[in-house]
This record gives C-alpha cells, sequence and structure tokens, in this order.
C-alpha cells in the first residue's frame, strides 16, 4: 500500500535535507575571541574554552523559505500526482512551510530529523484521528444503529459483511438490515455473507420500502439484546434526486448513531468528490474506504478525512472478510515515512 507515494516521499524528504545542510554551509562563522595576554593564560584559559564551547553549541540557522521554496514545490507536485486533493495538498505544504521558515536550528542537530518530523506533522494534521469503533460502541446506548452509503460497485455491501465479522471477533452482537430494495439480488447477496460470517439478516421482498426493513431491524435488535445494527442501503435509483431523497427518509425512520460512507481507495479524487457530495446530502460520520490494498498512490486516504472533516473508520485490504483493518493515521505515516518515523 502507498508504495508509489512512499518512493516520491523519500525523494522529497532528501532534497529538504539537502536544501537545509546547503543554507547552513552559508551561515556566516563569527570571529573567534582575541587570545589573551601570555602572562594571563593559566588564570583565564578555561573561561575562553567555556566560551568558544558556548559560541559551538549555540550557533544556530535561521531557516528561510527561500531555501526550502524548491523542495516543497516538488512535494505539492508529487501530492497532485499520487491522488491527493488540492485543500490536502495546500494544507500539508502550508503547515510544513509553517513549521520550518523561521525556525531556528542549532548547528549539528541531524537535518533528517527535523525533516521527518516536519512532513509526520503536516500529515497527521490532515489525516486526523481515525475512528475506534469499539469504543464507540462501548461507550452508547445498545442497539448502536450505523447506515452504510455510497455508490454501488464500491465494495459496500460486502464492507457491511467485514465489519459484522470484525464486531463479532471483538464480542459484539451484530444483525444487518438488508435495506438495498431496489438492486435485484442484493437480500440474496446480503443473505449469503450473512450466514458465511454467522449473524442474522432482517429483509423483505425487493421493492420493499428500505425504511420499513431497517426500522425491523432495529426493533430486532432491541427485542434481542443486539449490540449492533449494521444497516444496507441502495447506492443508485433513476436519478441522484430519488437516491438522496430515500436516504434522508431512511435517515429520519432510522436515526442512526452512525452514518458511514463506503468508496474505494483506488478512485482516487472520485472517492473525494463523491463522498462530499453524500456528506452534503445526508451527513457522514466516517468513511469506510475499500480496495486500499491495490492504492499505490494513497491519495484518497489523505485526501478524505481533510476534504470532508470525516475520519476513515476502515481500509478493506482483500477479498476475505477478515481483511479489513482499523484505520491508524500513525501506522498510514510510518508506512510512509519508513518504519521508525
Amino acid at each position: 500500500m502507498f508504495d508509489s507515494l512512499r518512493e516520491k516521499l523519500q525523494g522529497v524528504q532528501e532534497k529538504l535535507g539537502f536544501s537545509i545542510k546547503k543554507a547552513e554551509e552559508n551561515v556566516p562563522v563569527a570571529p573567534q575571541p582575541s587570545p589573551a595576554p601570555k602572562k594571563q593564560e593559566k588564570k583565564s584559559s578555561s573561561t575562553l574554552v567555556d566560551r568558544m564551547k558556548v559560541f559551538v553549541t549555540e550557533r544556530e540557522l535561521v531557516i528561510s523559505e527561500k531555501d526550502i521554496a524548491e523542495p516543497l514545490a516538488d512535494l505539492e507536485l508529487i501530492l497532485l500526482e499520487s491522488d491527493v486533493a488540492l485543500p490536502a495538498v495546500d494544507a500539508i505544504v502550508g503547515t510544513m512551510r509553517s513549521d520550518l521558515v523561521g525556525s531556528h536550528r542549532k548547528m549539528g542537530t541531524p537535518v533528517d530529523e527535523i525533516v521527518v518530523h516536519t512532513l509526520k506533522h503536516a500529515l497527521l494534521d490532515v489525516l486526523g484521528e481515525g475512528f475506534d469503533i469499539k469504543a464507540y460502541i462501548s461507550a452508547h446506548e445498545r442497539p448502536v444503529k450505523m447506515l452504510f452509503t455510497g455508490v454501488n460497485g464500491t465494495g459496500k455491501t460486502t464492507t457491511i459483511a467485514k465489519v459484522a465479522h470484525y464486531l463479532k471477533a471483538n464480542g459484539f452482537s451484530v444483525v444487518i438490515g438488508s435495506g438495498d430494495t431496489f438492486r435485484a439480488g442484493a437480500n440474496e447477496q446480503m443473505k449469503t455473507h450473512a450466514d458465511r460470517v454467522g449473524v442474522k439478516v432482517i429483509r423483505h421482498q425487493q421493492g420493499a420500502d428500505p425504511s420499513a426493513v431497517l426500522f425491523d431491524a432495529v426493533e430486532y435488535a432491541r427485542a434481542h439484546g443486539i449490540d449492533v445494527v449494521l444497516a444496507d442501503t441502495a447506492g443508485r435509483f433513476h436519478n441522484r434526486a430519488n437516491l438522496m431523497n430515500q436516504l434522508e427518509k431512511i435517515r429520519r425512520v432510522m436515526k442512526p448513531d452512525l452514518v458511514v460512507y463506503v468508496d474505494e481507495a483506488v478512485a482516487g479524487n472520485d472517492a473525494v468528490i463523491r463522498a462530499d457530495e453524500f456528506n452534503a446530502a445526508v451527513g457522514t460520520d466516517a468513511v469506510v474506504l475499500t480496495k486500499a490494498d491495490m492504492d499505490t498512490k494513497g491519495g484518497a486516504a489523505i485526501s478524505i478525512a481533510h476534504t470532508i472533516g470525516k475520519p476513515i473508520m476502515f481500509l478493506g485490504v482483500g477479498q476475505g472478510y477478515g481483511d479489513i483493518v482499523p484505520f491508524s493515521p500513525e501506522r498510514v505515516v510510518a508506512e510512509l515515512l519508513g518504519a521508525d518515523a
């Protein structure tokens, strides 16, 4: 994951470090104090050594915008080529410029440490904090109702099965509401997934009112002491207005605790645009990105949290039900910058 972006970021780090070192070489050396008269040498030698130590250790470089302008321009281009949305690019480059320009660096401080620390801070600031679903469920009244939205073909139904598998493995009971009553075969597909992961699915016939299906799923969870309701929704109607109106009705009836938007990491900026549209129309509390294992660019993962201001909850990283991992900004940044970042 992120192989291409990681390699390019390493090049920027090296160039940025070289620019800072080059600026350091141009810092003028202060004149050394005149030696004390010979007759006072013994008396004042320790004082002279102490003064020289202070000069060497406190000599500083003040980094200017000119020093780092070229590496930051390279960074901006690399991020854009990696499908990072422009607002996120501006935020990353802006944070790095703010952190570096005018900063004082004592001579001898490893340049690599400064570069990695600054880039790490900029990326974490954009990625946000992630979303701990286990902690959320544990802190809220049961059943916790999670409504999944997103366009068809992005892995939404399979993602719901993966989340059910993950929650079961962590001690939570789950029921699925098959609310995609528009797409032919959606009920059967969800029933197959639910049987494989060992959870109950509530469904009506094709063409039924999805709000009624999901209302029944919530009532079933309350009656049977179920911890979590995972609700599927249609991703396509005859037109976009109908889809959004249907989702808004479902929200009013079901009253979900969390609305989770699902899209493909490999969709890049298309995923960012769609996430923004769904957030504006029906709201979003968290995001799941599928096919993250196939995303060498990494742009969607970096962009979405910043662009719509919502955390990423999970990354889908394979075809199996266990191939879903909680999103960790720290882990992503460590992968981008190196294991020790």
